[in-house]
C-alpha cells in the first residue's frame, strides 16, 4: 500500500511539474481536457492516478510521455486537441480523408476501410447497384448492417457498408415519393458509419460520417431520425474532448423530445432513451455529477416504456442498457467500488447483445485496473473477449490492456503479458 501510494505521488509531481512548465493554469488544463479544475487538482495530489484513460488523456494534453505516467507507450501520443479545436476539425477532416485515400491499400480490411471513406466523401455518388431498390429491401439490408454492428462483426460491417450507402444515396436522390424515408434510412447507415469508425479511433473520418448523417437527417424530416443523428454528432464531440458542447447540444435536443411517454411509439422513445444516456456519459466525461444522474434519472424513467434489448434491434435501449451506462459513468468518476456494485448485478443477467456484453466486462476490468485489482481486470477482459472477439481489439482496448500490463512491474501476471503481445500491444 505504501508502494502505491508513493507512486501516485510521484505521478502526481510529473504531472505538477509538466503543467507549470508550460505555464498553464490548472484550469486551463482541465479545460482542454473536457474535466472541471478540482480533477486536475486531484490528480497533482495523488489522487484518482488510478484512472489509466485519464492518465492517458492528460499525458496528451502536457505531453508528457506515457512512460514517466506508468503507461505503455503508444505511436498516436502528442498533444491533444485545444478548446475551440472543433472548427480546425471541420476545416481538415476532409482533406485527410482524401490523402487517406492516396496509398494502395496493402490488405483486403485496408480496402474496405478506404471503400468506406470513399463513399462518405462529398462529391459524384459513388457507383450503385445496376437497378433503383425498392425501400423494404433496403429496409432489410439496413437492418442486417445494424445487425452486424451489434454483435460486433465489424469487418462483415465495414465490407457492407459502401455499398448500402452507395444504393441508400441513390434512392434518396430520386426525387421519389420514397426518398424522404430514403434519407432516414441513409441517414441511419451514416450514424453507424460513425459508430464504426469511432471503434476504429478514426475521429477525423466520424466527423465527416456525423456531417453526413445530420444533413439527411434533416432531408428526411422524422424527428426520430434526427435525434440519433444528434447522439452520434455528440459521441464524436465527447471522444475530441468538446464534452461542455456534446451536453448542451444533447439537453437542448432532448427538451424538445420529452413529454408523455406513455403516448410515445417505441421508435420514438428508443431514440430518446439513447440520447440521455449519450448525455450521461458526456456529463461524466466533464465531470458533472449533477448533469449526468439528471440524464439517467430522465432515462431509467423513459426505459419503463420501452425496452429493445435484441441484436436486430434498429436502436438497442432498455432498462439494462441504462444499468450500463451507470456503471460506465461511475468508472469515469474514479468511483471504482461503485461501479463494481452497479455490475454485479449486471453479470447475472443475460444480455442479449454481444457488443453490450463485451461493454459491461471492459468497464468492470477498468473498474478492477483502478483499485489496481490487475488480475480481476485480465480475467473480465477475457470474458468480454469470449463474449465479442473484434470488440476487444479496438484501439481503447488494446491502450487499456497494454497499460495494465505496464503497471505489472513485477510481472506477476504472465498471462496479462501473453494477452497484451496477442493483441499487438506489449508493454
Amino acid at each position: 500500500m505504501a508502494e502505491e501510494q508513493s507512486e501516485a505521488r510521484r505521478i502526481g509531481e510529473v504531472i505538477r511539474h509538466a503543467r507549470v512548465l508550460q505555464r498553464r493554469s490548472q484550469k486551463d488544463v482541465a479545460a482542454a481536457l473536457g474535466y472541471h479544475q478540482s480533477k486536475v487538482s486531484r490528480l497533482e495530489s495523488g489522487r484518482g492516478t488510478e484512472d489509466v484513460r485519464t492518465l492517458r488523456e492528460i499525458a496528451q494534453v502536457l505531453g508528457i510521455p506515457p512512460h514517466h505516467l506508468g503507461l505503455a507507450a503508444t505511436s498516436g501520443t502528442g498533444p491533444a486537441a485545444e478548446p475551440g479545436a472543433e472548427d480546425m476539425h471541420r476545416r481538415t477532416f476532409l482533406a485527410a480523408s482524401v490523402a487517406a485515400l492516396a496509398a494502395p491499400p496493402p490488405t483486403s480490411s485496408t480496402t474496405a476501410h478506404h471503400d468506406l471513406i470513399r463513399v462518405l466523401l462529398p462529391g459524384t455518388s459513388p457507383a450503385a447497384a445496376g437497378q433503383a431498390l425498392g425501400i423494404d429491401e433496403l429496409r432489410d439490408r439496413l437492418r442486417a448492417v445494424r445487425r452486424m454492428f451489434y454483435v460486433c462483426d465489424y469487418a462483415e460491417l465495414e465490407q457492407a457498408l459502401p455499398g448500402l450507402i452507395a444504393d441508400l444515396r441513390q434512392a434518396a436522390g430520386g426525387g421519389s415519393s420514397g426518398s424522404a424515408e430514403a434519407s432516414g434510412l441513409l441517414a441511419t447507415a451514416y450514424q453507424t458509419s460513425v459508430s464504426l469508425l469511432l471503434k476504429r479511433a478514426d475521429q477525423g473520418n466520424a466527423w465527416l460520417a456525423a456531417g453526413r448523417a445530420m444533413a439527411e437527417a434533416e432531408r428526411s424530416g422524422d424527428p426520430v431520425v434526427l435525434a440519433a443523428s444528434v447522439r452520434v454528432h455528440a459521441h464524436v464531440l465527447v471522444r475530441d474532448k468538446h464534452t461542455a458542447q456534446a451536453v448542451n447540444m444533447i439537453r437542448h435536443t432532448a427538451d424538445q423530445l420529452t413529454s408523455s411517454y406513455d403516448q410515445r411509439s417505441p421508435r420514438y422513445l428508443a431514440a430518446l432513451g439513447l440520447l440521455l444516456l449519450r448525455g450521461a456519459t458526456a456529463a461524466s466525461r466533464n465531470g458533472d455529477r449533477d448533469t449526468t444522474q439528471d440524464f439517467l434519472t430522465e432515462a431509467k424513467e423513459v426505459a419503463r416504456y420501452v425496452a429493445f434489448d435484441q441484436p436486430d434491434a434498429w436502436a438497442n435501449f432498455s432498462p439494462t442498457n441504462a444499468a450500463l451506462h451507470e456503471v460506465s459513468a461511475a468508472v469515469s468518476f474514479g468511483d471504482a467500488g461503485i461501479a463494481l456494485q452497479t455490475a454485479r448485478p449486471l453479470m447475472r443477467r443475460h444480455i442479449p447483445v454481444p457488443e453490450r456484453r463485451a461493454a459491461l466486462w471492459v468497464e468492470t476490468a477498468r473498474a478492477y485496473s483502478q483499485q489496481g485489482r490487475l488480475a480481476d481486470g485480465y480475467q473480465a477482459l477475457r470474458i468480454a473477449e469470449s463474449c465479442a472477439a473484434q470488440d476487444i481489439r479496438r484501439p481503447a482496448v488494446r491502450e487499456l490492456v497494454a497499460d495494465m500490463a505496464a503497471r505489472d512491474r513485477r510481472r506477476a501476471l504472465p498471462e496479462l503479458h501473453h494477452f497484451s503481445r496477442q493483441l499487438g500491444v506489449p508493454a
